[in-house]
């Protein structure tokens, strides 16, 4: 069979896991095996072979476990432990194949080199190298661990012990992300030997008609793939058993490296955004300190404030006269402001985030259409300003509702368990976020709904890391099965135990 590229059988892979996430348990708590096979060209690797070369996608396909007469004194549940356990190896092989076409073909060819400035290179290519290395000993190791013991071999003791070396190439590699995709634009824009010489190189069989972009972001996949990967060898190993604590901790350090690396990424994008907007935001007379470390933009944009002084009524509609007001809602206030010319903004009133009061009042006002709240902004008991705010749909209503009272963090991750039954929906294709309210969605991501508006907006809570926020509804199906909705909800808290059994522990 042909050797898939990573970015293949990483979508071949994830399809399996929307399958499975959002079917029924067939015979109630047993699901059959049958459901995590993957097709039989799914070879992604010549990580594993025999000694007549063909790769194996299965572990329960390989000749020295069906020869040892051992499958059959596995049970189900051993069987599809074993399997997550290779998929990680598997997947690791192929993905090394990707990286390797990465560096070898893109990086390292001199054509490409020629055209590129050091500080350009520097910019697209990152510490890619360095990502490779890593992983190829990573990979070493793994198949060493196979060969040792094809039957009964442990995976997870080696990804925490490859941990720190991840941490150290992952975490320069992923915050350079934005340069990375700047760089990019700009080559393609500025240099047109740039964009000839890639689309020759894209062009090769050994890229199979992938572009050199997609090649890129792979760290970046790869790294949360990697702790989805642990997470299902997690969800599979016996409660309290050895394999468990070692399993966890590795989940939980893989969840701390993407935690950091998102962070990092945030941070850089945080302050240079608020250095851009101190230099477009007038305050009337005050001296108002607006980069801060511990300052982010949360939500912007422009509403409408409903002139209530000149409100009139002709016939039986009520007139509602608007003028334009801009938002600027920050993690720890609030500022209106007046638009001055398109870059400039003047500042009219602001109060701190806790001194808000926000009332949507669409529904009470007869005669009048229009997604319409009334707000508050108070210093200590005193009210310092009120406003009416007209949005344009009834998604955007409520996200600025929800934005300006935001619900307790600690308490949402907890919400998913103590409400039982509620509605989940799928990510069935990626969602990059727009907005800084919006939540950036990776195929088979499964999500709690908390909201969802009449134009087809989703406010939400993704099970495996308790993030909330907001995304289009076209981009997910509901969870029908009632039993797959219970059974995602069992692995979540399942994690949760473990992980809170492991901190207990340590402290």
């Amino acid at each position: 069979p042909t050797l898939l590229l990573y970015q293949e059988y990483s979508d071949v892979a994830i399809n399996r896991e929307i399958q499975r996430q959002q079917g029924p348990e067939p015979g109630g708590e047993e699901e059959g095996l049958g459901e995590a096979t993957p097709p039989e060209n799914l070879s992604p690797t010549s990580s594993f072979r025999s000694s007549r070369g063909s790769a194996f996608s299965l572990w329960q396909d390989i000749p020295d476990v069906r020869s040892s007469g051992m499958l059959d004194s596995f049970s189900n549940e051993e069987r599809k432990l074993q399997e997550a356990k290779f998929e990680l190896v598997t997947s690791e092989a192929s993905y090394m194949r990707s990286l390797a076409i990465a560096v070898d073909h893109f990086m390292l060819s001199r054509e490409l080199g020629e055209c590129l400035g050091a500080q350009e290179r520097q910019w697209l290519f990152s510490k890619l190298p360095d990502v490779k290395d890593v992983g190829e000993r990573f990979l070493q190791d793994l198949e060493q661990r196979l060969e040792e013991d094809i039957l009964r071999f442990d995976v997870c003791d080696i990804v925490l012990a490859h941990c720190p070396a991840l941490r150290r190439v992952y975490l320069p590699y992923v915050t350079n992300q934005a340069y990375q995709e700047q760089t990019y634009q700009r080559l393609l824009q500025e240099n047109p030997r740039f964009s000839s010489i890639l689309a020759r190189l894209e062009e090769h069989p050994i890229c199979q008609r992938l572009p050199l972009t997609s090649f890129l972001i792979l760290p970046f996949q790869r790294i949360t793939r990697l702790k989805m990967l642990v997470e299902n060898i997690l969800k599979r190993t016996t409660p309290g058993s050895r394999d468990e604590d070692t399993a966890t901790k590795a989940f939980n350090e893989l969840k701390k490296i993407i935690k950091e690396c998102n962070s990092s990424v945030q941070s850089m994008k945080r302050t240079e955004e608020l250095i851009h907007l101190n230099k477009k935001i007038h305050f009337e007379g005050k001296i108002f300190p607006l980069i801060s470390q511990s300052r982010w933009l949360v939500k912007h944009g422009e509403l409408c404030e409903v002139d209530t002084q000149t409100m009139s009524i002709s016939g039986s509609k009520l007139k509602l006269p608007t003028r334009p007001v801009y938002l600027h809602l920050f993690n720890d206030c609030l500022l209106l402001s007046k638009k001055k010319d398109t870059w400039k903004f003047v500042v009219f009133v602001h109060a701190k985030i806790g001194e808000l009061k926000v009332k949507d009042i669409s529904q009470k006002l007869q005669g009048i259409s229009g997604y319409i709240f009334h707000l508050q902004l108070c210093e200590g008991q005193l009210l310092k300003h009120q406003i009416l705010l007209k949005a344009r749909t009834e998604s955007e209503k409520q996200r600025w509702i929800t934005a300006m009272v935001p619900s307790d963090p600690e308490m949402s991750g907890d919400q998913i368990i103590e409400n039982g039954d509620l509605s989940q929906v799928q990510c069935m294709k990626s969602y990059q976020a727009v907005e800084h309210d919006e939540l950036t969605l990776e195929k088979a991501d499964v999500l709690q709904v908390k909201n969802i508006t009449s134009d087809g907006w989703v406010e939400g809570i993704r099970l495996s890391d308790g993030e909330r926020g907001w995304f289009p509804k076209t981009y997910v199906e509901e969870i029908t099965s009632r039993s797959a909705r219970m059974r995602n909800l069992r692995e979540k808290n399942r994690i949760k135990c473990a992980t809170q059994k492991l901190e207990e522990e340590f402290l």
